[in-house]
């Protein structure tokens, strides 16, 4: 496969990715922000552009937020620049793609260039994104064959997706929810009724954040995505040596899995946005490696939201 392919699918998947979870988080920002009068609403704003990696001087308050991280298609982090990017990514590989896939990643992209969306609501803009990524990924779930082309899809997803959850957690976090505040983040995530069946009900901040940690069936959570992004790589390299790992991304997600599988789950919790941070750290070192392997680097693709 050729590399400038195998970058673009991989970009595809991280994109789309990010623009799904950013509308999640937004989603949960805003929220809290309704329903806990006493939080300062420019300091929580501003602490999650630091999460999501945007630089910005002067007052913030959530009308910026918004703009920055949901429809100016002149901030690299907001979704409407990262679908766009997905759309440029897909114009890279439109030989590769199938005629579904274009059709639903182009459709997405017209909406926001057109100013469909961002003249929107922003609850309803938060649900038009994610149902637009629920679409791009369904498509592609039933159009591309399961050869090199999807597991660099998925693996982009995946890397992204254990990245972004981090930061939904360290949101959450640092935004010092009170006491079943976390019901707002499995919702965003699509995972309240996975957890309720999965705790038989029983609802608590501490297992909230233990589900999307460390939940290895649930495909959101961190270690899932961990898992995912592994058996991508392993696939991606069937003859590898038979001790060790000769992938260097390989070696850093495992790592990174293993640290969270086996430490005590207060030991994680203890100081949960630092260790979110230090994964993405490795999220980013692992993007790193694989695009030194697989891609050209003289076409590679910039991503300047955040660390990844």
């Amino acid at each position: 496969m050729l590399s400038r392919i195998a970058e673009s699918l991989f970009w595809i998947g991280r994109y789309v990715e990010r623009a799904d979870v950013t509308a999640r988080i937004l989603d949960v920002q805003t929220q809290l922000l309704i329903e806990d009068p006493f939080v300062d609403e420019e300091e929580s704003c501003r602490a999650l552009l630091g999460i999501m990696g945007v630089e910005h001087d002067g007052p913030v308050d959530q009308r910026t937020m918004l703009r920055l991280l949901l429809s100016d298609v002149r901030s690299e982090a907001s979704t409407a620049a990262t679908l766009g990017a997905a759309r440029e990514s897909a114009r890279r590989a439109r030989e590769t793609l199938s005629t579904d896939m274009w059709s639903a990643i182009n459709t997405t992209w017209r909406a926001i260039s057109t100013g469909r969306v961002p003249g929107m609501r922003s609850a309803m803009a938060f649900d038009w994104v994610r149902e637009r990524c629920s679409v791009i990924n369904g498509v592609a779930g039933t159009t591309m064959s399961r050869d090199e082309t999807w597991h660099f899809y998925v693996l982009g997803r995946s890397i992204e997706r254990a990245d972004m959850t981090a930061r939904l957690l360290t949101t959450t976090a640092l935004a010092g929810v009170p006491s079943g505040g976390w019901n707002a983040t499995l919702r965003a995530c699509g995972a309240y009724e996975a957890f309720l069946r999965t705790y038989r009900g029983l609802e608590a901040d501490e297992a909230a954040a233990e589900f999307l940690l460390l939940d290895r069936l649930f495909p959101r959570s961190i270690m899932s995505a961990l898992r995912t992004a592994e058996r991508c790589l392993e696939d991606l390299a069937a003859a590898g040596p038979r001790v060790g790992f000769g992938d260097e991304a390989q070696r850093l997600l495992g790592r990174a899995r293993a640290d969270l599988e086996y430490r005590p789950l207060a030991a994680i919790l203890t100081d949960l946005p630092d260790e979110m941070e230090q994964l993405q750290v490795t999220c980013s070192a692992a993007a790193e490696a694989i695009g030194t392997k697989y891609f050209d680097t003289s076409e590679a693709i910039h991503w300047a939201g955040g660390l990844g």
